[in-house]
């Protein structure tokens, strides 16, 4: 347990009290939503759960220090992972029950002043577009999505020299970075995969769900050699200081008729 966990945090829902709440106007909520899967042979089935934990908290952690108007959620650790269940114990909920947690909670931070409202997603089987789509069109809530790993995208060749679909360089650095005690790294596969036999498949130009049994043995979908936990780091510290800075200025930004544009 580290010191961070030992003392109540502000910006943390679940260790922060009434006494504080009361004292405070919260201005945007971080709901951060995971997975429970294979992430090839040699990361932890937690992965989504607990990389997308450190994310939501750190961000709001920096964020606070500027504007003391944010507040942290506890991860949902469940996702949408139905093309994975081949894999012993993966954990799948319908994108359906998913996006009705989602929306019940929503509407909660509603009740309580709560009209900001930031999806930092950690898993790529979750879909929730078309439910903000709704719930903008419902309430006078403001929701946005961040899949974390994407936001250094821009970046991301000059930190990895291998593309990661899942489980791969990057996900394996992020994991040393943060979790090292968990990673067994003689038994991870090497990440090939079975081509889609059509070359419109293969173009992108026409998509489909993944079957990930069909693609190799390992539910890998990139190579993790050359991980490393400098790489990890490096790339969690881009991500966490782009997302801080959004929750920032969202959290300082006043709702108007034309709120979220200019």
């Amino acid at each position: 347990m580290t010191d961070e966990d030992q003392k109540i945090n502000e910006w943390d829902l679940t260790s922060t009290n009434l006494h504080h709440i009361s004292q405070r106007r919260h201005e945007v909520a971080v709901v951060p939503v995971g997975a429970i899967e294979a992430h090839n042979k040699h990361l932890p089935e937690g992965q989504d759960f607990l990389h997308t934990t450190h994310i939501a908290r750190r961000c709001c952690e920096m964020a606070w220090k500027k504007c003391q108007s944010v507040i942290c959620l506890p991860t949902l650790p469940y996702g949408v992972d139905c093309n994975l269940m081949a894999y012993p114990l993966t954990i799948h909920v319908s994108q359906t029950a998913l996006d009705t947690m989602v929306r019940e909670i929503i509407l909660s931070l509603r009740t309580h002043g709560i009209r900001k409202i930031v999806i930092l997603n950690g898993h790529g089987g979750n879909d929730f577009k078309p439910l903000i789509r709704q719930i903008q069109t419902d309430t006078d809530v403001f929701v946005f999505l961040c899949d974390w790993w994407k936001v250094g995208a821009d970046r991301y060749n000059q930190i990895f020299t291998k593309a990661d679909d899942h489980a791969g360089q990057m996900e394996t650095s992020v994991a040393m970075a943060l979790y090292p005690h968990l990673i067994e790294p003689n038994v991870a596969g090497n990440g090939k995969i079975r081509p889609f036999r059509f070359k419109a498949l293969q173009k992108g130009w026409v998509e489909t769900s993944r079957d990930f049994a069909k693609l190799n043995d390992h539910c890998a979908i990139g190579d993790p050699s050359g991980a490393s936990a400098e790489r990890g780091s490096r790339y969690i510290d881009l991500v966490c200081k782009r997302i801080s800075q959004f929750l920032t200025e969202l959290a300082n930004s006043t709702i108007d008729d034309h709120f979220p544009h200019k």
